[in-house]
């Protein structure tokens, strides 16, 4: 499951080191434009892959924040991006914890997608959300997100799927998959519900693809 995101995320970072040295080939720096758009890809890249509070971003803040001019500030920032794209070679970004899960993740995955194969959507949709649902809970523990909230009787409880996901999509992941997530748990309450013409077999296996390629995008 990894290795898929490993990859496009090397792709990516190749990409930015090509716009680099593409632009540097005739001289020692960029010019100005140039350093700014390798600037914003580097930028988006390392938040995408690392968050906010990985020794990379830390780096990268320092070289913005520091009296350089942008063309030297893209020179030390492809340094990151060459050192970034080494540890994900190497698969050294993700915790065991985190590969362990993944793990897991994955063996539910293709158990519902075996599941929609022989024709078994229900149980497919139901295996498939309930994985989401607990990769909601786990990245709402990593993000510092509680698990419960407290009742107007004064009795805590647990938050439901959609509540994690409305304030994980403040600032774990994009609006567009916030949205995607509500979706997902509309079709996981018709087939929770029993109402199993509301959704098809096409719908399932894209509900499979999509939560795998979010636990992959977003390991906790």
């Amino acid at each position: 499951m990894a290795k898929v995101t490993y990859r496009n995320y090397i792709k990516h970072l190749k990409s930015i080191i090509r716009m680099y040295e593409e632009g540097a080939k005739d001289n020692d720096l960029l010019d100005d434009s140039d350093a700014q758009g390798v600037l914003a890809r580097a930028e988006a890249a390392i938040n995408k892959i690392c968050g906010q509070d990985s020794a990379y971003t830390a780096r990268f803040k320092a070289i913005l924040e520091g009296a350089y001019i942008d063309r030297f500030r893209a020179e030390l920032v492809i340094g990151i991006i060459k050192a970034l794209k080494s540890d994900l070679e190497d698969g050294y970004l993700y915790s065991f914890s985190e590969l362990v899960r993944g793990e897991m993740f994955e063996n539910l995955i293709e158990m519902a997608e075996h599941l929609v194969e022989e024709g078994y959507k229900d149980a497919a949709a139901v295996i498939a959300c309930a994985s989401l649902e607990s990769h909601l809970r786990e990245l709402s523990t990593k993000n510092g997100i509680s698990l419960d909230y407290v009742a107007n009787d004064g009795s805590s409880r647990k938050k439901k799927a959609e509540h994690l996901n409305q304030e994980l999509g403040k600032n774990a992941y994009s609006l567009f998959d916030q949205k995607q997530i509500t979706a997902w748990l509309d079709l996981r309450n018709n087939a929770a519900h029993g109402n199993y013409a509301e959704y098809d077999a096409d719908q399932v296996a894209k509900l499979i693809e999509w939560v795998r390629d979010f636990i992959s995008k977003y390991p906790a």
